[in-house]
Formats: C-alpha cells, structure tokens, sequence
C-alpha cells in the first residue's frame, strides 16, 4: 500500500510521522474522508472546500489545495481497488508536548483503505452525551475524536452502527460520522448546522437533491418520526429499521427509497458536483 505523507508517495510500512506530531500529541488536526470508486473521487471539491475551512477555524494554514489533489490522484493510482475510503490528514505539524504549536509547519497524509457498500438499512442508538452547539470546534471535522469513538463502540455494544447525539439544549443534532434525517407527516427535516452538527458533504447534497428543509427538532422527534434515515460519505443515504427500542419499517420507507434513488442517480451524473 503506498501512501502520500509530506510531498510524495511512501510504502505504508515504512512512512513515519512524528511522536512530537500536534495531530498525535493533542489532536490539532482535520482530516476529510472521501469516497473513491474505480479510481476516480466523489465530491471532492466540496470536500476540499469544507477541508480549507476547518484548517481556518483551527488556526491551521490553509491547505495547498493543489498538492492535496495531486496526492489524492497518486494515492489512487498506486492503489487500485474498487471502492475506497481516501482518508486526507492535515495536521499542526511537529510540535512541543502542549498546546502551543511548533514552527515546523503542518504534516499532510493521504491514505486509502479498502471498503465494501454499506446494507441498505441499519440500527442506531442515542447516547447521553451532549453536542456542544457552542464549542470552539462545532462544525470543524478535526482529528479529535475519541468522543464518537466511546459513542460507536457504545452502539455496536447495542447492535447498532451509529450513535445519535441531542446538543446542549436537547435538540437533535447528528452522528458520530453522520447526519440525520428524519420524515414527518412525507416532508423530510434535518437539524440545522446552528445544532452544532457537522456541516456534512452528503448532507449538503442531499437538502439541495431532496428538498429536506433545516428544522431545530427536539431530540424525541425520534420516537415518533414516520421514517429516519443517516447520511454520510460512505453510507450515502441509508435507512434506520432501529432507534433504541422502535423498530422502524424493515426495508426503506418510501420517502427514504426515493431519496436513495435521487441521491443514486444524482451522483452516478455528477461525480463532483
């Protein structure tokens, strides 16, 4: 497996990133995951959009946009497979054992695993921890994430693929790697981006393809909601059977299949759009 570490490809075995490295020592970081089929990227120029931005609300130097698509297309030619996970890491750099940061500059990795089609439907839990809509890193996708790590493990412990998270006001705000959609009365509704949730890719792209409208919801609308469905770059739009204890139709609702079906058809024309 060959890999993209600070301006050339590497044996995966063999690349090294520092012990002192920011993104290792306290989590000063961003990343991006991108899907990657037969070679090619879906959505990767709002991907490295959302990348840029991140880096910005961390402090971080912007990105050179140019050498991250480069790195992208080499990681993808030197490893061919069909359906992938292209994981971009951007990170402080080296730097001291605290929280100030180190004059070395930033550290940029580009790596690609192997992933199959997630099912068609899937369970999920809500957890009792909060979002907080008014952190310092609200809507940034950094590398700190050992908060969804404790929640995912939590729902595989219930049988479930994905944790729910209320925010601090107990409105409904998003997964560990995921947004949330829910059906009420054949109109779809997701949580706003002032929720705190992540300002997700497959989430624009679906609000612009379905018509969802941004909805401050309590996090109950779960237990009542006609449908619930999750999207996210490597689930695109997938349907909940299970919240909790409430079973949901087994196979997709009909406002679910043909969000699924837009959001298929729309991508299969456009691969970045």
């Amino acid at each position: 497996m060959k890999i993209w570490l600070d301006g050339g490809l590497q044996d995966s075995e063999s690349a090294r990133v520092s012990v002192f490295d920011h993104g290792l020592t306290v989590g000063d970081g961003i990343f991006e995951t991108v899907k990657a089929v037969d070679g090619g990227t879906f959505a990767l120029t709002r991907h490295l959009d959302r990348l840029t931005r991140s880096a910005r609300g961390l402090g971080l130097p912007d990105p050179d946009l140019d050498e991250v698509r480069r790195a992208c297309a080499a990681v993808l030619a030197a490893n061919p497979m069909p359906l992938g996970r292209l994981r971009i890491t951007y990170t402080g750099g080296h730097g001291p054992l605290g929280s100030d940061r180190g004059e070395h500059g930033p550290t940029l990795v580009v790596a690609l695993g192997e992933t199959g089609r997630r099912p068609d439907s899937t369970a999920a839990i809500t957890v009792p921890w909060t979002r907080n809509e008014r952190g310092a890193l609200t809507g940034l996708k950094t590398t700190s994430y050992a908060e969804n790590v404790v929640a995912l493990a939590r729902a595989h412990r219930h049988g479930a693929t994905e944790a729910l998270f209320g925010n601090t006001a107990g409105r409904l705000c998003e997964g560990t790697g995921s947004n949330v959609f829910v059906v009420l009365d054949g109109e779809i509704h997701t949580p706003p981006l002032a929720s705190g949730c992540l300002a997700g890719i497959t989430r624009e792209l679906a609000v612009e393809w379905t018509g969802a409208k941004e909805t401050d919801l309590p996090l109950d609308v779960l237990e009542r909601a006609d449908e619930v469905f999750l999207t996210s770059t490597l689930r695109d739009v997938q349907a909940v059977h299970r919240v909790d204890g409430r079973e949901l139709p087994g196979a997709a609702g009909s406002v679910t299949a043909k969000a699924m079906r837009v959001f298929d058809e729309r991508a299969a024309d456009d691969l970045d759009p």
